[in-house]
């Protein structure tokens, strides 16, 4: 009886072993058990953030700055000097969590939205495919709310940077994706990278390190949102 038994589990074991073999050798791999927590649930950065856009006073923005650690990296109130403005950019978010963040965006009641979102998804290796579907949903989400939606291209990285020519070619991918919609959605779509960068790469000379932009980048982001600002009275 034992040795039923240990025949049995040792045939279970060696069918588990085959089953697994053939999926990996059809390219399946993916369907493998995976995290059932959210890759933006796992940033730091995320709830620290959320916790002072709870406790926040200010009420009702115009205009809200929506991204990654790229937009949190100045004082827009300042940069653009303006105090219609509110800065919802979280260091390490991706469109996953900027879509399941929306409320905080909303609440503000803005006119405008300007996103610039993408370059983490990016470099978490999710296809573009996935990006731009998910970019997608956050404009859609905005739009729901008759708020006014502002596409910047997601800025290339420096040559410097890890896999830059690689991740740059992704870049350039989601952002004719974001234009060819803005176009066929009537939305304004800014290409800051026409700005900041050159032969698709940041310009070294805009960055401290790669990605984040120094005072110089800043300032000619800061130009090009005041041009659509002052377009639409703002």
């Amino acid at each position: 009886m034992e040795q039923n038994q240990g025949f049995r589990c040792i045939t279970v074991m060696i069918a588990k072993s085959l089953f697994f073999i053939v999926l990996l050798a059809f390219g399946c791999s993916e369907i493998l058990p995976q995290s059932d927590t959210a890759a933006y649930l796992k940033n730091p950065n995320y709830k620290y953030e959320l916790e002072f856009y709870k406790i926040y006073k200010k009420k009702r923005a115009d205009v809200v700055l929506l991204g990654n650690s790229i937009t949190h990296g100045v004082n827009w109130n300042e940069l653009l000097g303006r105090d219609n403005v509110v800065e919802r950019g979280i260091p390490s978010d991706n469109l996953e969590g900027i879509l399941n963040r929306l409320e905080f965006v909303v609440s503000l009641k803005p006119k405008l939205c300007l996103i610039k979102a993408g370059i983490n998804d990016i470099y978490s290796w999710i296809p573009v495919e996935t990006v731009f579907a998910n970019y997608k949903k956050v404009m859609e989400e905005l739009k729901k709310n008759n708020i006014r939606v502002i596409v910047q291209s997601t800025l290339y990285v420096s040559q410097k940077y890890t896999a830059a020519s690689d991740r740059n070619n992704e870049v350039k991918k989601l952002n004719v994706l974001l234009e060819d919609y803005c176009r066929q959605n009537g939305l304004d779509f800014i290409d800051l990278n026409a700005k900041l960068s050159r032969s698709f790469a940041l310009k070294d000379e805009l960055t401290h390190d790669g990605v984040h932009l120094n005072a110089g980048g800043y300032k000619l982001w800061g130009e090009e949102v005041n041009k659509i600002l002052l377009k639409y009275g703002y």
